[in-house]
């Protein structure tokens, strides 16, 4: 049976061959300049074009194609592309020649058998086309953050004392390398030129945070309050917004919290209100004042629960709420409490006002010993009155009022104390803190038609005196439109204190 098979292939080729030897003229015939009807490359038709045609077509075709449309998929997430976005090209112009080759290329089989295919269809070249790589790669980094699903990570919220377990979501992240080949297979082998989808190469992202895992969050690391009983209505506003964006954050081992970032930005689009602010050694109103007291009521809790603070700066000026060095000021982009959860589970931050205190409270799991004990000092280094500054005004003569209390300057320093068992064990520098003085400024009318009375004014203001001030002005008080008693003489930390305005350095 095998030499019978053998037999009749061998007896169709010779056959073939004799035929094509008997009609050498009509084959010879075919051998023109333009391309045999029904060829194609790709889904464009060259059939009696010349060389020159063909490349034409598939250049117009390139053209064309540039602006069709694909749609590249993850998951539920997609983004459409046009295929110059992909850097899709035709770059093999052997494909040309492969054309012109049909039913006159090649040796006397080679042709029979093309001629045979052209009676029973069209003859179609795959038309090869190609990606440019990077161009594919930098388009899809670019894009990951539309294309990629954020996992939800399973969570806790704490109902009347107990924590409540809540579940997340997977997510998808596209897998950027794999999904490169993925674009350029498609186009290489399947695209006809038309709008497509396009399935990239994604992996599923787990939640962080199994019930299990969450469920060992029992234990207060770190707590600590501070009350703004002084502080007017905006202020109380800003505190209360900026603990609730924080309260209810989880930290996982090695997380970093920055509280800027948390609570920004600091304007009215996000619930702030004008409420005063330090900035260049002045109280300003600003968007956020008061939120510096929530960070610096956390940084407390923080170090109680000795999680790894990797960033943290003092105001430029003293605060009333906290002892020196015992702050932690938000201010634009070049102040933030930053730190890290340094334990080997997740922790949980609770934020929230009563009355006016504010409360942190930091929770996790306890591995620290029972007779283990951590306080923090404050330590006073040094300390610069900021004496009294007079400023001339177009009031008339008789006006006198303050315009900014006096801000003492310090130089202090932290110190972390562990006792065991009562018995001091260590006692460490956690950080220094320097704290500009801000003079007492009072302002003085001097606007008078009598020359003597203005001079009298500008002489007494030039000494610097504080009673030789108010005894030059006193005899024309009851001629001024308006008039302020003193301050007291002594300086003091202004009652009202507020935090953190943007760009202001908060107070």
């Amino acid at each position: 049976m095998k030499k019978s098979n053998k037999f009749w292939v061998m007896s169709g080729i010779v056959a073939a061959l004799c035929l094509l030897l008997a009609n050498p003229v009509s084959m010879r015939a075919d051998e023109t300049d333009t391309i045999a009807e029904g060829v194609y490359i790709g889904g464009i038709y060259v059939g009696g074009m010349t060389e020159e045609e063909a490349i034409a077509a598939v250049q117009t075709y390139m053209e064309e194609a540039k602006d069709v449309e694909l749609t590249l998929l993850a998951g539920e997430q997609s983004i459409s592309v046009t295929a110059e976005d992909l850097g899709i090209e035709f770059s093999d112009m052997s494909l040309i020649e492969e054309a012109m080759d049909v039913t006159r290329g090649g040796n006397l089989i080679k042709r029979y058998k093309d001629k045979k295919d052209l009676e029973h269809g069209d003859k179609v070249i795959d038309m090869r086309l190609s990606v440019n790589r990077d161009t594919v790669n930098a388009l899809l980094e670019a894009e990951a953050e539309k294309l990629n699903q954020e996992a939800v990570d399973n969570g806790l919220i704490r109902e009347n004392g107990e924590f409540v377990f809540i579940k997340g979501a997977q997510g998808i992240e596209v897998n950027v390398p794999e999904s490169v080949a993925v674009i350029e297979a498609f186009v290489r082998d399947g695209w006809n030129g038309t709008a497509a989808e396009i399935e990239l190469a994604a992996e599923i992202v787990e939640p962080r945070g199994s019930e299990e895992e969450l469920s060992q969050i029992t234990d207060l690391l770190g707590g600590y309050t501070t009350n703004y009983k002084d502080s007017n209505a905006n202020r109380c506003t800003n505190i209360s917004v900026a603990a609730g964006l924080i309260n209810g954050t989880i930290l996982y081992p090695g997380d970093e919290f920055s509280v800027a970032d948390a609570i920004g930005p600091l304007d009215a689009s996000n619930g702030y209100k004008l409420a005063g602010a330090y900035e260049n050694g002045q109280t300003v109103e600003s968007y956020g004042g008061g939120v510096c007291q929530v960070s610096s009521t956390l940084y407390n809790a923080v170090i109680l629960a000795e999680l790894e603070v990797t960033e943290r700066s003092n105001h430029s000026m003293i605060v009333s709420y906290v002892k020196p060095s015992m702050d932690a000021a938000i201010a634009g982009d070049y102040k933030n409490l930053c730190f890290v959860n340094n334990q080997d589970l997740p922790i949980y931050i609770e934020g929230y006002t009563v009355g006016k205190d504010v409360f942190f409270n930091i929770y996790g799991h306890e591995t620290r010993p029972a007779n283990r004990v951590v306080t923090y000092e404050s330590e006073i280094v040094s300390r610069e009155d900021p004496g009294i500054q007079f400023v001339a005004t177009g009031d008339p003569v008789g006006y006198i009022g303050v315009a900014q209390g006096a801000h003492v300057g310090y130089v202090a320093r932290l110190w972390k104390v562990v006792t065991v068992d009562g018995v001091e064990e260590s006692r460490e520098i956690v950080n220094k803190s320097t704290y500009k003085s801000s003079p007492k400024i009072v302002n003085v009318g001097t606007a008078t038609e009598d020359a003597n009375v203005a001079a009298a004014i500008g002489a007494a203001i030039a000494t610097g005196d504080e009673a030789t001030v108010y005894a030059a002005v006193a005899p024309y008080a009851a001629n001024a439109s308006a008039i302020l008693n003193p301050a007291p003489a002594t300086p003091a930390v202004p009652e009202t204190p507020a935090d953190g305005g943007q760009p202001a350095d908060g107070q």
